[in-house]
């Protein structure tokens, strides 16, 4: 038996898809294919928070160093404000290196729905609701790959 995908929920083989203890013998599925459900505003208006807030100290950086260099102050608070704005700036690094984490993550999970679906005994049956897009596409193609080692195409 060959493995082609398994995890906590999610097992395919050469014999078998197994969803959450539901066994679909391949012999008994004709037809795979997917859905893709619509945008999830709420992530995309999660991506333009960790956009801004990687902008965000770089923005008030400049701003410090723009009140520094217009301010008609001494030399040492004109120094203090455009030192302090230079560390505020220098502190985005380590920031934004965690957020471009949390933004990576967020564009392999996805924006959206996905949906694996097969046809078993003649009916269409979903198998898979996810918004993870990685785990979506391991698990689509594994049961692609079963079904065509369990029902090579003609040529």
């Amino acid at each position: 038996m060959v493995t082609y995908y398994d995890d906590r929920s999610v097992q395919v083989t050469s014999t078998a898809v197994t969803v959450n203890g539901d066994a679909y013998p391949l012999a008994e599925i004709t037809e795979v294919w997917h859905h893709r459900g619509s945008r999830s505003w709420r992530v995309l208006a999660g991506r333009g928070a960790l956009g801004a807030a990687m902008i965000g100290p770089l923005v008030a950086a400049v701003i410090g160093i723009a009140i520094g260099v217009w301010i008609d102050g001494s030399a040492t608070v004109t120094v203090a404000i455009i030192g302090g704005s230079v560390l505020i700036g220098l502190a985005a690094g380590p920031i934004a290196d965690q957020l471009f984490e949390y933004f990576d993550r967020s564009y392999a999970r996805g924006s959206r729905q996905r949906e694996v679906w097969i046809r078993w005994r003649g009916h269409p049956v979903r198998l898979l609701r996810t918004p993870d897009a990685l785990r979506f596409g391991q698990i689509y193609r594994a049961v692609q790959r079963a079904m065509e080692a369990h029902h090579p195409s003609p040529r």
